[in-house]
């Protein structure tokens, strides 16, 4: 059977970006290949103009463009997604008792695959097949965090792509790097009223080998029946589910740093922390003595954190420290 040069030039670069945890540059692809340097720019030039490659220009090198991940993603809408994933997202809406979704990452939007709605619960806009900006939902943010820096950059180059956000969303490139470099820190997203209003959503990603974002599960409830001990259901739950659906599909599930802290949103808020602003660490020690610690502080530290988060919780109503986000912290 005869073979087409220029075909078989274009599977073997497409392959290789596919195998490349970040974009190359056209150089190393020509040698790594064995192809002549015109032959490479060329095919490289055709493909970014049907979408397969993009080109980052600030560091000259290339990469997987939005019709080949479309590609590879209406693989994994049909069939093989559909059976691997079903009886997770089931057992998950049955074990936490709220509606549970899957959905998969489609250039600066998310299309939902799989919807498994809980017994009693309220019809979602998140239907299968639905397409939602991903940047105002919870599973798009926790895919979008897995994402190389530049490909962000690429995919919201301005503050246009982001104008579908709500009033507590992201409405800057800025604010929106800020926000998925929280994503990140924590391993797990979230939204409250973005999608749906009076519900919230948790989301997790999961990535396949070289940390590309394959899928992501979320779990929606209502805002009023948001409470401590709901969430940390919640997080148990969908932590279970994430990593199953990990070892189903061959990738692994996001987790969240090392030595970071589980926070709660009856925890109180950072002194002046703000909106993508971290607290401040604490003072060294040496020459300077710590702060004097009041009698009441003193009294509720040796009552345990417990002790101190309801108080908290008495003292002030629920809220989420920054808009958009909730507090609470997912990791087993």
């Amino acid at each position: 059977m005869a073979q087409v040069p220029a075909g078989a030039h274009t599977l073997q670069l497409l392959t290789y970006l596919a195998r490349q945890a970040t974009p190359v540059a056209a150089a190393s692809m020509a040698r790594d290949l064995a192809l002549p340097r015109s032959t490479t720019y060329h095919l490289l030039q055709t493909m970014m103009d049907a979408g397969y490659v993009t080109h980052y220009p600030d560091q000259q090198v290339y990469g997987l463009g939005l019709a080949a991940y479309e590609l590879a993603s209406g693989y994994m809408r049909r069939e093989p997604l559909q059976r691997l994933a079903r009886r997770p997202l089931a057992d998950l809406a049955d074990r936490s008792g709220h509606s549970a979704h899957l959905s998969v990452l489609h250039g600066r939007e998310v299309v939902y695959v799989i919807e498994e709605r809980a017994p009693g619960r309220a019809r979602l806009i998140t239907d299968v097949g639905v397409r939602l900006p991903a940047h105002t939902t919870a599973s798009g943010r926790a895919m979008l965090a897995q994402l190389p820096p530049a490909q962000v950059r690429a995919l919201y180059p301005s503050a246009k792509e982001l104008s579908g956000s709500t009033t507590s969303g992201p409405r800057t490139p800025i604010e929106l790097r800020r926000l998925l470099s929280d994503v990140r820190h924590e391993g797990f997203a979230s939204e409250e009223g973005e999608v749906t209003a009076g519900q919230s959503s948790l989301a997790r990603a999961v990535v396949d080998a070289s940390g590309y974002p394959v899928v992501a599960v979320a779990v929606t409830y209502p805002v009023e029946d948001r409470s401590e001990a709901l969430l940390d259901g919640l997080t148990h739950h969908l932590d279970r589910t994430v990593h199953t659906l990990a070892q189903r599909l061959g990738g692994r599930a996001v987790t969240r740093p090392a030595g970071g802290a589980r926070r709660c949103e009856t925890s109180p808020a950072p002194s002046g922390a703000g909106r993508g602003r971290r607290a401040s660490p604490d003072p060294p020690r040496g020459r300077h003595a710590p702060p004097p610690v009041s009698r009441g502080t003193a009294e509720r530290a040796q009552a345990g954190p417990r002790a101190m988060r309801t108080r908290v919780a008495q003292d002030r109503p629920l809220r989420a420290s920054r808009p958009g986000m909730s507090t609470v912290m997912v990791r087993i």
